[in-house]
């Protein structure tokens, strides 16, 4: 029998550990061994120190984290923005995709949300090429709004785009 996954709210110092892990989930080569790679998409950068401490330190904002025997597993950023829960930053190590983990982190972050925030509602932006990503979110309750957004082309800190037709779709779910 595993160990149980335990949740907790990120400090300051687990900053380098989220931004190894949410890089892992998503860019170069060690993403690849996952289903929620961007490798193909986007080379550069998906985070960093300063947008990790920008969560923990924004009101109305927890940066999830769960752990197992220890071990960093899954991270994600809930907070209140527009009067509704935005959950972001999801990233599961590449090793630990497929196993239930993820869908562990989006209940708890769909709780934190509804109980602790007090909102009746959970939004995210996804990359709008990202099917079998929608497809996953749409399984468990997720709709797409056909809601659209800019990708931030030019601004590094989103990222180094591959192709030229990226944008999110809002997606959203009544808690």
């Amino acid at each position: 029998m595993s160990l149980p996954l335990r949740f907790r709210a990120a400090d300051a110092s687990d900053v380098l550990a989220v931004v190894m892990l949410v890089e892992s989930a998503y860019r170069g080569d060690a993403s690849r061994a996952g289903w929620t790679t961007e490798a193909d998409l986007l080379d550069g950068r998906r985070t960093g120190p300063d947008d990790v401490i920008a969560c923990i330190h924004r009101p109305q904002s927890r940066l999830l984290l769960a752990e197992r025997g220890g071990e960093l597993l899954a991270c994600a950023h809930v907070a209140v923005e527009d009067d509704a829960g935005y959950f972001g930053m999801f990233s599961v190590a590449p090793g630990q995709q497929g196993g239930g983990v993820g869908k562990l982190v989006l209940a708890e972050a769909e709780r934190i949300a509804r109980e602790d925030f007090g909102m009746a509602v959970m939004r995210m932006t996804v990359i709008d090429l990202r099917d079998e990503l929608i497809a996953f979110y749409e399984r468990r309750g997720y709709r797409r709004t056909g809601i659209k957004k800019p990708f931030p082309y030019g601004d590094a800190r989103f990222g180094l785009p591959k192709r030229l037709d990226l944008r999110f779709e809002v997606l959203e779910k009544p808690l």
